[in-house]
């Protein structure tokens, strides 16, 4: 039988994973903040809390904003892509659909990464849990106005960096389908259809040897980099179509080795690719399936 306190932590552990995941990307991390916010929960006077809820959020969101400004000058020294841990799955117990709901995709959490650390933190907690000004104020120690005054950069921000028209889930995993067949297949001339001119790849290989560590842009190197890198992949990769978080997704397989996760952007139109997120740290998959 469960003492209190960690039936109070169990009812609100769903919350927290999928907040503190919101905002530092990493299923690891995530655990990690998770056990630090029990910690505090579990030495804490329970008799002095009147919210237990508001009081664990207020734990894990400063724990993953002090995790977020370490990665931050982190990144500063190691430059490279870096990409959020997809997720297929939800954490211990959760609902599936439940986790959809509070969660961004993959896209726009590399978009959330050019903001400030508040400035994320003030995002996620507004646009995506529903947290009014006054209660983010509460949660950070900062003032109602303070808050508004970081949640409207942050919203700037996002608005000028987040990719244009949202295609619908059928549309996307049909071109998801014709960029891996033209890519996989080294059909050049269906990859340079499927691209847009301006299209982008992200891959974060963790210094995985063969992958790129760094931001290619345009068709051209795109395709060149996908005709250099093709022969090295391993050979009879085979391709399922899945959803992870709120988007369609294509887990490669080697073997019964997940090798690769690939998630598209798509131009508003719906018909070319303008984005490709391609995860293929070994330490970045354990999660996905």
């Amino acid at each position: 039988m469960l003492d209190a306190a960690t039936e109070v932590f169990a009812t609100h552990r769903d919350l927290l994973f999928s907040l503190v995941h919101n905002l530092l990307g990493s299923v690891a991390d995530t655990e990690d903040v998770l056990q630090e916010t029990w910690l505090a929960w579990a030495s804490a006077r329970h008799s002095g809390i009147a919210n237990s809820r508001a009081y664990l959020v207020r734990i894990a969101v400063n724990q993953a904003l002090a995790r977020l400004r370490r990665a931050r000058r982190e990144r500063a020294v190691d430059p490279g892509p870096w990409l959020p841990q997809p997720l297929l799955a939800g954490p211990a117990g959760a609902e599936d659909g439940a986790l959809r709901e509070e969660s961004v995709s993959l896209a726009l959490t590399v978009v959330l990464q050019t903001l400030t650390p508040l400035e994320r933190a003030v995002f996620v907690l507004r646009e995506v849990f529903g947290y009014d000004h006054g209660e983010i104020a509460g949660l950070l120690g900062r003032t109602s106005a303070a808050v508004r005054q970081t949640a409207h950069r942050a919203r700037s921000g996002v608005r000028s960096r987040r990719p244009r028209g949202e295609p619908g889930p059928e549309l996307r995993r049909a071109v998801t389908e014709r960029f891996l067949s033209a890519a996989l297949g080294g059909d050049l001339g269906a990859l340079m259809d499927v691209l847009a001119p301006d299209v982008v790849m992200w891959t974060d290989g963790d210094g995985t040897p063969g992958i790129a560590r760094r931001v290619v842009e345009g068709r051209d190197r795109v395709v060149r980099l996908v005709r250099a890198k093709a022969p090295g992949l391993p050979a009879g990769l085979t391709v399922r179509c899945v959803n992870t978080s709120r988007e369609p997704a294509a887990l490669l397989f080697a073997g019964d080795r997940l090798h690769t996760v690939v998630v598209l952007e798509l131009t508003p139109a719906g018909d070319r690719v303008s984005g490709i997120h391609g995860v293929v740290d070994p330490g970045r998959l354990t999660r996905v399936v």
